[in-house]
């Protein structure tokens, strides 16, 4: 019985092996596509976004992954076979990203599939068509780009040269599909030439050079899909090999109770059929597989379960923590918002609650940095100016008796004039500026960034070496932190204020900070302007620290939250300000460069730097 058990095994074992093989014959013949010469958006991300803004582009989109779509166009007889060729992912730009596809792989020389990206990213800025109608609105839009940047002539007339050899052949197709098929194609040779797209049973092969023919339009996720518990810390999260995007709904969880239903197999229809089958929390050996799985559904079915998993799928989502004991100080402070989409500032939309931590002991620094800190202090040290001697003052130490010869002397030569400064005095020189420091403490702030710290550990010993490092200087300045959990609930903590000395309490509060909620930045950069605006110093400077872009429970999603950020940065500048942001984000070049300007953030990349780097731009920002 063992050796027909292990003969079974065997057998099954084969028979997946060649299965695998014929997947992956049928498929490779089916899909012309070139894996060894695949051009990835994380690759092209910055060149794409940089032509995008600068042929015209809106500023504030960023660039992110296209969704997969159907298009409904004939397939061959090899890809019904192989069950591919179904879906495409095409560009397209809405109001708040511009879509890319996350890999292009069309053709087989890497310099094209590059190419593609860029062209792309010159069509969306090209903006809208004046036809609805997507066929000549293509056309439309490719003129215009050829016109206004006629050096992307030559790259456009490769990339079409390129594609026509992979679109269907005209003589295998019906009549009506093939003449469909020479519109388009004239159109890719001379765009503006069809005026229309001849009729046919079934929609048009896909054409990458142009944007989406109808994009898809999500809907807001809901917001109680957020209020879960955080994932257990230090657990194996997996990082997609190709990050793409997902269509998704919420759902009830199920609650596992009930079986399977037993039904013939000609009634299972597809993946895309939603079926309430109870596998919440259970662990996968290959989470490539999980991922696997979840490129070929149509569309992601997310609900909330209670337990907790060691590995998961990375999913961009913060997660509110639970009220912190932290006491607020006085009533809450109503702050306005811009509303991009209208273009006006919302009066007293946001309440502010200032707060300081209730259970924050004074305390020493940890020991772990006393070394670094004693190094930074004597740096910082050295910024201050030098004790001179400052004559012809008023009153001072002692006589200035340069100043005192040359009154006596023009006195005598009748010469008649007021009475000079007489005296000197020997003391340092003046820094004259203020430095606030604001702090994202998000729930994000929760991740880890190796297996010993947290962001929110590398944060904490910042903000200790930061002021360590100011104190050594003498110069004015105050820290802060803040999070937020709607526009009713923006909590800023108070770690520091201008008019406190930095000793043992202002230490424990910074001890005593922990993750919050969500990060509504608009908020909080306003607040820090009426506090730092209103000390008397030549050079004001407002720091951020974060780890990522504005988001909140409410409408303070993507292009929302990015755009009130900007204006409110821009509206410490108008008052003389000087905003710079310090961030951790590794994807902070698609949105900074629009809220604070090209020179106002600077990226750390190694987080784990961030103590000792932060006093180090504090000097040369303030050299």
């Amino acid at each position: 019985m063992p050796n027909i058990f292990h003969h079974l095994h065997r057998l099954i074992e084969m028979e997946e092996s060649v299965g695998r093989l014929w997947h992956r014959l049928v498929t490779g013949a089916a899909e012309r596509r070139y894996p060894q010469a695949a051009v990835r958006l994380e690759e092209m991300r910055g060149r794409a976004g940089i032509l995008f803004r600068a042929l015209g582009g809106d500023g504030g989109l960023k660039v992110e992954t296209a969704m997969a779509t159907e298009h409904g166009a004939r397939r061959g007889f090899l890809q019904k076979l192989a069950g591919s060729g179904e879906r495409v992912e095409l560009a397209w730009r809405d109001p708040q990203a511009l879509h890319l596809p996350a890999v292009i792989d069309l053709f087989p020389e890497r310099e094209r599939n590059a190419d593609l990206y860029l062209w792309l990213a010159a069509l969306a800025a090209a903006g809208p068509a004046a036809d609805d109608d997507w066929f000549t609105a293509s056309q439309q839009r490719t003129r215009r780009v050829l016109e206004t940047w006629p050096g992307l002539a030559a790259r456009y007339r490769r990339l079409v040269e390129a594609h026509l050899p992979g679109r269907p052949d005209p003589a295998s197709l019906t009549a009506a599909e093939a003449a469909r098929e020479q519109a388009v194609r004239q159109a890719l040779q001379n765009p503006g030439s069809v005026a229309q797209l001849p009729e046919a049973p079934t929609p048009p092969w896909p054409v990458p050079l142009w944007l989406h023919p109808s994009p898809p339009r999500p809907g807001p996720a809901p917001a109680d899909l957020a209020e879960g518990t955080p994932p257990e810390p230090g657990g194996e999260v997996h990082e997609p090999e190709e990050p793409r995007r997902y269509q998704a709904e919420h759902t009830e969880m199920p609650d596992g109770r009930n079986g399977l239903v037993i039904d013939r197999f000609e009634n299972i229809l597809s993946w895309a059929e939603y079926v309430k089958v109870d596998r919440t929390t259970e662990e996968e050996e290959d989470m490539g597989e999980a991922e696997k799985a979840a490129q070929d559904l149509d569309r992601l079915h997310v609900a909330r379960d209670s337990r907790s998993t060691a590995s998961r799928i990375r999913f961009d989502l913060d997660l509110p923590s639970a009220e912190s004991d932290d006491t607020p100080l006085g009533e809450g402070i109503l702050l306005p918002e811009w509303d991009w989409r209208k273009a006006t500032l919302r009066p007293d939309h946001c309440c502010l609650q200032p707060m300081i931590a209730a259970d924050a002991e004074p305390a020493e620094l940890p020991s772990h940095l006393r070394r670094t800190a004693r190094r930074i202090r004597s740096q910082f040290e050295a910024l201050v100016p030098s004790r001179i001697w400052h004559r012809a003052q008023p009153d001072g130490s002692e006589v200035d008796l340069e100043a005192f010869l040359a009154f006596t002397t023009e006195r005598r030569l009748g010469h008649a004039s007021a009475e000079q400064g007489l005296y000197r005095d020997f003391r340092g020189g003046l820094r004259d500026l203020s430095c606030l420091l604001l702090a994202d403490l998000s729930l994000s702030t929760d991740a880890w960034i190796d297996n010993h710290s947290r962001i929110i550990d590398v944060i904490r010993d910042s903000l200790l070496l930061f002021a360590e490092a100011l104190a050594a200087t003498g110069d004015d300045f105050a820290m802060y932190g803040f999070s937020s959990r709607n526009r009713q609930h923006v909590r800023f903590h108070q770690l520091k204020t201008f008019d406190e000395p930095h000793g043992a309490p202002v230490r424990g509060r910074i001890q005593a900070i922990k993750p919050g909620f969500y990060t509504r930045m608009g908020a909080a950069i306003r607040q820090a302007t009426k506090l730092l605006e209103k000390r008397p110093a030549s050079q004001q400077l407002l720091l951020l620290l974060t780890d990522g872009k504005p988001n909140d429970l409410d409408q303070y999603e993507g292009r929302y939250g990015i755009e009130d950020t900007r204006m409110a940065v821009l509206e410490a500048k108008r008052k003389g300000l000087q905003p710079f942001c310090v961030t951790i984000d590794e994807k902070a070049g698609d949105y900074l460069p629009h809220m604070f300007g090209a020179d106002g953030f600077v990226m750390i990349r190694r987080p784990a730097e961030l103590p000792r780097e932060l006093p180090l731009l504090y000097a040369r920002l303030t050299a």
